[in-house]
């Protein structure tokens, strides 16, 4: 079990969502296991002991987003609720619990939040996320937790400036210090066509492993596939981007195998884009400004009340095109397949980015690059116009 707390603390470290020496794990085992930062082990171990679930993780997280919207939150409100899929599918809402709300013992009160929620943000503390039998799970809804109020706060901020004392020296050392160039440079891609299976399995797991390491996932979801004539070789569902290994399915086009059950539930759409593209290769990830920039949509006197499956609009972002869609129920299968064809990439509302490549993952990759960079810089370039400041 210690390996395991050890091995989430890493890449907690690695993706650069908690600060280094400000995280604990707590584990229920034959006994409760509780390891990390001291004042935080003990609360995670407090909190574990009080629900039915096996993992939690505590953390402190890198970027001060979760506690600016927990200050610029109006005083009756205690869930903060992005509007990305993210939150839309998986977590319905945030709750919050501030400072003064704490008191001595702040354990029963989270507790209390996470009995039907999967995380909670404590202003001051961090954010504290449980997994119902892993710590795996606690991973991801820890994840799922800083994706979405990263994405939150990056549209408050668009939308409406900084409100408070600190923000634009914390956005400003956001900018400078935690952003990262980010490129395909110094990555090796094997060169198409993709025909050998096991040259096909061995580079889905390394492309996989790169879209991770970029930072072009939330958590290590997204999906990933190759066709190889009448075969499609596509990540499973729920399989973890940077441990792609034994978690790859391959499903005749015809569908004329039970490999598909098992398979990424976005298996259909990548169906479709191979009918309509000729491409070889499809990567499915979710970069945080294409995420934000997708939601920003200029329509004026519009009446879709359900952006995410009603609007029918097909925007641009760039080059690439935005569209609607229903996540795992086949509303991606409708929306991204006409328009991905021409420009190799499509963006989809709240959720993330699909690109493709003719023979390889090369330029599926350093579409998906574009796409986030372009997005990066159409993001600063409207907050200067928000601010009304220099880019």
């Amino acid at each position: 079990m210690f390996d395991q707390i050890a091995a989430y603390t890493n890449k907690l470290v690695a993706d650069r969502s908690a600060l280094p020496g400000e995280i604990a794990i707590a584990a229920q085992d034959d006994a409760l296991i509780a390891d990390g930062y001291p004042a935080l082990a003990q609360l995670a171990g407090d909190v574990l002991a009080r629900l039915s679930c096996l993992g939690l993780i505590a953390a402190r997280p890198s970027l001060p987003f979760a506690d600016f919207l927990v200050a610029r939150a109006p005083r009756k409100e205690s869930f903060i609720v992005p509007r990305d899929t993210e939150t839309r599918t998986f977590l319905h809402d945030i709750p919050f619990l501030r400072r003064e709300e704490l008191g001595s013992d702040p354990a029963p009160a989270i507790a209390r939040l996470l009995g039907s929620r999967k995380g909670v943000v404590v202003e001051g503390m961090g954010i504290v996320a449980s997994g119902a039998l892993t710590i795996e799970q606690a991973y991801i809804n820890y994840s799922s937790v800083f994706h979405s109020t990263f994405v939150k706060y990056l549209q408050d901020v668009l939308h409406d400036g900084f409100v408070l004392p600190g923000e634009a020296e914390a956005f400003a050392a956001f900018r400078r210090d935690w952003l990262r160039p980010l490129s395909a440079d110094g990555l090796a891609f094997h060169c198409g066509p993709l025909a050998d299976p096991a040259v096909i399995l061995h580079e889905i797991t390394t492309v996989g492993r790169y879209t991770v390491e970029r930072g072009l996932v939330d958590s290590f979801f997204g999906n990933i596939s190759c066709r190889a004539g009448d075969v499609i070789y596509i990540s499973q569902t729920a399989a973890s981007l940077d441990a792609l290994a034994g978690c790859i399915d391959p499903v005749p086009m015809d569908n004329s195998s039970t490999f598909g059950i098992t398979a990424s539930s976005e298996l259909l759409a990548h169906r479709r884009i191979y009918e309509v593209s000729g491409a070889a290769t499809i990567l499915h990830g979710h970069p945080k400004f294409a995420v934000v920039m997708s939601m920003e949509c200029d329509e004026v006197g519009c009446t879709v009340t359900d952006c995410w499956k009603e609007c029918d609009r097909v925007r641009l972002l760039g080059d690439a095109p935005v569209v609607a869609g229903e996540i795992g129920a086949g509303g991606l299968a409708k929306r991204v397949p006409p328009v991905i064809a021409g420009p190799r990439r499509a963006v989809v509302y709240g959720h993330g980015v699909f690109t493709v490549g003719e023979k390889d993952f090369a330029e599926a990759f350093r579409a998906m690059v574009e796409v986030e960079n372009w997005c990066r810089e159409e993001y600063f370039r409207r907050v200067a116009e928000t601010l009304k400041i220099g880019p």
